[in-house]
This record gives structure tokens, C-alpha cells and sequence, in this order.
């Protein structure tokens, strides 16, 4: 729960700076001059300058010395990180327990490559199931709203378009916060389809709002499409936003984690610029361009109804389960839809680098993520 809860933080300050980017932008919207924009891109700086002196002051983790071979500065920056002394018993402990679980994730990477992400019945299928996990959570279109929705809003006749977006970021902060409590309640499969099924309605709702009034002369559909974008952007942000985080780390065997999650994290970003850059083209009037404007909300849609197929047939329940639980859920449960009710049995169980032979599972230091960890 608490490595859950960390991984579903990281999407909670992703909300909290494009709410601090809406309230820069809605401070300088009445500038004239070069200030309108300069003063935004100051702050960033600013934001980078703080970063860049902690990390000056940032110690090495201990992991990573470890890993280097530097066992008496990983003591050391352990015991400032725990206030302890290096002699101390609870600190020599844990670096032992530090250093033993890095020697068994080497004993099971060892052998591993990313050759082993293209076999379907080793780590293809969650390979397919993590970058389409993070592919589709931007095909859902929440950062049309974030990255355009000043321009949406103003084109849509409201009359306030950047109090309009500062009200969106605030929903999507106050949003995930029960997101990070529901991804345990609910388990991760029905959080992940209640949030598909919520924002393929809403944005069926904007889009038929949204077209059939388009010149925003009618006050109360402009409030309707200002409204269920808001329930939109809370459906995102207490499922799609912070779980499309967490199962890419819980799926991947601990000797291919790294290897996995920098896959799907990349296929994030991947279709992230490809949204960015041509969703201007789709929605804006002009030569060349495909006018969409509110229609827009259909493809994001059909994108969404998409998603909710996909967790359906591909999204493993991991809720509560450890890595070397996944990966023999992985190996027994051949349908996702089923995964919800697997128990560890005395079937074939996994050897930490996704059913790939020649591993041999050690059970030191085994890794946990459920509940209690």
C-alpha cells in the first residue's frame, strides 16, 4: 500500500504544477507586452534553480553505492539519512538487508535482456499490457484539456476561459486524492474501468454539447460542457491518472523492473508529444487543418471506450499481491478477467525474469507491495 500510495503521489504533483501553471497564466493573461509569456517561462527557472541547489545537498543513495561497490560511503549515507550512527545495529541491519536484496535482483537479472520483452508467453504480454496502459492514458485526451483548453474554452464562447482552466486543474488536484485511497479499495482492473466508462459519457456529453452549439450563444450549454468536463477530468484523475503509474511497476518481474518500466514510461511520453503537437492541426479552423474543434471529444472518446476493452482483457488484478505473486499469477491465470479471483496455488510458480528458462528464484529479500509492506 505505501509503494502504491508513493507511485500515485507522483501523478499528484504532476497535478499540483499545472494547477500553479494556471494560476501563473491567468496572473499575466492582461499583460500587452513580452511579459505575458516571459514571466511564466521566469518562474519555471525559478522552480529548476530550487531543484538543482537541493539536489547539491542531496546524498547518494545507498543503494546506488552498493550497486558501485562502495560499501563505507553507502553506511555513511544511510546513517545521515536515518540519523544514526554508521555502528549502529539498526543501521548495519538494514544495509545488509539493502545489499542482500541488490545481490539477489543481480542473480536474477543476470541473463536478461530486452529479447525477452518480445516472447508473448514471458514478458511480451506485459510489456503490451504496460505501454498500452500508458499510450492510452494519453489517448484519453486529458492533456487536450491542460495543454489547450485556455484556446478550447475561449473558441467555445466562454466568456472566462483561464478562471475556466484554473477550475479544471483544481478539480484534477482535489480528484486524485481519493484516487490514491480507491486504487486499494476498489483493486486496480475496476478502478481502471469505472474511470474509462465515466470519461467515454462525459466527453460524449461535450462533444454533442460542444457541436451542436458551437458559437457558445446558449448560456446553459456553455455551463453543461464547462461541468462535465470537470466530472471528465475527475474521472481521469481518480483512476487513469495515478494507476496508469503504478501497474507498470507492479507487473514486471524484479530482474526485468527497470528494463519494463522504461519501456512503458517512454510510450507515455511518446504519444504525450505526438498529442501536443497535432492536436492544434485537428481542432483549429484554417487551410490545412481539420476544423474538429468540439468533435474532438469524439475520438477522445472512442479512445476511452477503447480503454475500457483493453482493461477488460489485458489489465491483471495486482492488488495486494508481491512481484513473485504477479508473475505466478501470470503464469496460472491465462485471462485477465479471471485474475480477480486467482489464489496462489501449488502451480508452477515464477523464476523472477518472467517464466524465461535457466532462472532460479531465490527467496531473499523478496520484495513486497501489498498491504503491510
Amino acid at each position: 500500500m505505501i509503494l502504491t500510495r508513493a507511485v500515485g503521489a507522483y501523478q499528484l504533483a504532476i497535478t499540483i504544477g499545472l494547477l500553479l501553471a494556471a494560476v501563473v497564466d491567468n496572473a499575466t493573461k492582461g499583460r500587452n507586452d513580452s511579459g505575458s509569456y516571459r514571466i511564466p517561462i521566469a518562474i519555471q527557472f525559478a522552480w529548476a534553480l530550487i531543484l538543482g541547489t537541493g539536489l547539491i545537498f542531496l546524498p547518494e543513495t545507498p543503494r546506488y553505492l552498493i550497486k558501485r561497490g562502495r560499501h563505507d560511503k553507502a553506511a555513511k549515507s544511510l546513517g545521515r539519512l536515518r540519523r544514526l550512527d554508521i555502528d549502529d545495529p539498526h543501521l548495519v541491519e538494514e544495509l545488509a538487508e539493502i545489499e542482500a536484496n541488490f545481490k539477489h535482483e543481480q542473480s536474477l537479472a543476470h541473463g536478461a535482456s530486452y529479447r525477452q520483452f518480445f516472447k508473448w508467453h514471458t514478458l511480451g504480454k506485459r510489456l503490451l499490457t504496460g505501454c498500452l496502459l500508458q499510450a492510452l492514458q494519453q489517448l484519453t485526451g486529458i492533456n487536450f484539456i491542460f495543454y489547450y483548453g485556455t484556446s478550447f474554452f475561449a473558441a467555445s464562447g466562454i466568456k472566462q476561459p483561464f478562471v475556466t482552466s484554473m477550475i479544471t486543474s483544481s478539480v484534477n488536484v482535489a480528484s486524485t486524492l481519493p484516487g490514491l485511497y480507491l486504487v486499494e479499495a476498489w483493486g486496480r482492473r475496476r478502478l481502471l474501468l469505472f474511470g474509462a466508462i465515466g470519461m467515454f459519457i462525459c466527453q460524449m456529453i461535450v462533444g454533442s454539447v460542444g457541436t451542436a452549439f458551437p458559437d457558445g450563444s446558449n448560456q446553459p450549454a456553455q455551463k453543461a460542457l464547462v461541468a462535465f468536463v470537470c466530472i471528465y477530468i475527475f474521472f481521469f484523475a481518480c483512476s487513469w491518472g495515478p494507476v496508469g503509474w503504478v501497474i507498470p511497476g507492479e507487473i514486471f518481474p524484479l530482474g526485468v523492473r527497470a528494463k519494463g518500466i522504461s519501456m512503458t514510461t517512454a510510450s507515455n511520453w511518446a504519444l504525450n508529444w505526438a498529442i501536443a503537437y497535432s492536436t492544434p492541426y485537428l481542432v483549429n479552423p484554417g487551410p490545412g487543418n481539420a476544423n474538429l474543434q468540439a468533435k474532438i471529444f469524439f475520438i477522445w472518446g472512442g479512445c476511452c471506450l477503447i480503454c475500457a476493452g483493453f482493461v477488460w482483457g489485458l489489465v491483471y488484478e495486482t492488488k495486494g499481491w508481491s512481484l513473485e505473486e504477479v508473475d505466478r499469477m501470470y503464469e496460472d491465470c491465462r485471462r485477465a478477467w479471471r485474475s480477480e479471483k486467482w489464489v496462489p496455488g501449488e502451480g508452477v510458480g515464477g523464476n523472477g525474469i518472467g517464466g524465461v528458462e535457466g532462472g532460479k528464484e531465490e527467496k531473499v529479500g523478496e520484495v513486497e507491495h501489498r498491504e503491510g509492506a
